[in-house]
């Protein structure tokens, strides 16, 4: 049987988002049908509506969710109805190359449903294979993680995109430890994530660069152990200042520019590492002398959803969050309605918020 429910649709290219009814099939092999409590509004959400990611419109948005197994589809085994979960749009598939060499974080052939939600007779691209901005959405199984129902879903969606970006572009792929000195340019949800788990890891130095000084102070709360408005001095300076004239060995860049990008590279230590877990759009470019690619040694890295094993990396999350030890609840500045997602969008361009979510 067929299920209609509210959506948020993005129609066409910057065309402000609208509320929708849209059907979604109960769940074939190998699927999970969940009923979403809460959806973190992402930036990824803002580039599919610009039509940043492709243009296979119409887009039913929304992927930072946490819900409720309703139904599963013919051989699923590892969730059931009734499972509290994060949705994850990367669900390995355990066969691949990558996954064979023991990467599955870069898997290439991750798990989407097979089946379409749909908008009258109009199949739904949904955002990142999720689709969440609906009071039901219709996954592959394996993009389901079970964690601790003792988590209020308006926090821990926030794991299923933008926290284990910033998360593991530090831990996993950054491998920040004990003793490091890490930069972090840009201080939106992802890059706070990232100095969160910098402090977590032990990190003696955690600086916070941005353009907004209303930002740096939600950096500090945190665990940013120092703050740079990179509108009144040059950020690389400030940092080299900061860590005895060396530069960071960890820069996390969480903007996705070109312009902040070459302040990461110059901003870290000899063999120092670059982290770029910002997103970029598809025009960009980036250009660097190649005498100090050479010279510097160390590694410019691209962070992939934090090099995250979701049902390794969530439910540890979650676990630190019940524990104290990680301050999810610092990232939702809001919570709103369905219907309020487009006004949600222009909050985050303003830099008024962290992440606000959506509760159905």
């Amino acid at each position: 049987m067929a299920h209609e429910v509210r959506g948020v649709v993005a129609t066409a290219k910057k065309a402000p988002v609208t509320v929708e009814t849209i059907t979604v099939p109960d769940p074939g092999p190998g699927e999970a049908l969940v009923r979403v409590k809460a959806c973190g509004v992402c930036h990824t959400d803002l580039h599919y509506r610009e039509g940043g990611i492709n243009d296979d419109f119409p887009f039913l948005l929304g992927h930072e969710a946490a819900g409720v197994v309703e139904a599963v589809g013919d051989g699923v085994t590892g969730v059931a109805p009734g499972d509290y979960v994060v949705l994850a749009w990367r669900a390995p598939c355990g066969l691949c190359r990558s996954c064979r060499r023991g990467r599955p974080w870069y898997c290439f052939d991750s798990a989407n449903a097979k089946q379409k939600m749909t908008l009258g007779d109009t199949p739904l691209s949904p955002a990142l294979g999720i689709g969440a901005f609906a009071e039901l959405t219709l996954v592959a199984a394996g993009q389901c993680v079970k964690v601790d129902p003792r988590a209020r879903p308006e926090a821990a969606g926030l794991i299923g995109c933008g926290v284990m970006a910033g998360f593991g572009a530090a831990v996993n792929t950054g491998g920040v430890g004990r003793g490091d000195t890490v930069a972090v340019i840009g201080c939106g949800g992802v890059g706070d994530a990232a100095i969160a788990a910098s402090s977590l890891a032990g990190a003696r130095t955690v600086i916070a660069v941005d353009v907004d000084a209303r930002k740096l102070e939600w950096a500090k709360g945190f665990g940013a152990t120092h703050t740079v408005n990179s509108t009144e001095v040059d950020p690389v300076e400030a940092i080299k200042e900061l860590t005895d004239g060396n530069g960071a060995d960890v820069v996390i860049e969480a903007v996705g520019r070109p312009e902040t990008y070459r302040q990461a590279f110059f901003a870290r230590d000899l063999a120092g590492t670059v982290v770029q877990v910002g997103v970029p759009n598809p025009t960009m470019t980036v250009e660097l002398p190649l005498i100090e690619l050479f010279g510097r040694g160390g590694a410019l890295k691209s962070s992939w959803y934090g090099d995250c094993l979701p049902s390794r990396d969530f439910p540890v999350l979650i676990d630190l969050y019940l524990s104290g030890r990680l301050n999810l609840d610092g990232f939702v500045s809001e919570t709103i309605g369905i219907d309020e997602v487009e006004e949600a969008f222009h909050k985050m361009e303003r830099g008024e918020v962290l992440r606000s979510v959506v509760v159905l």
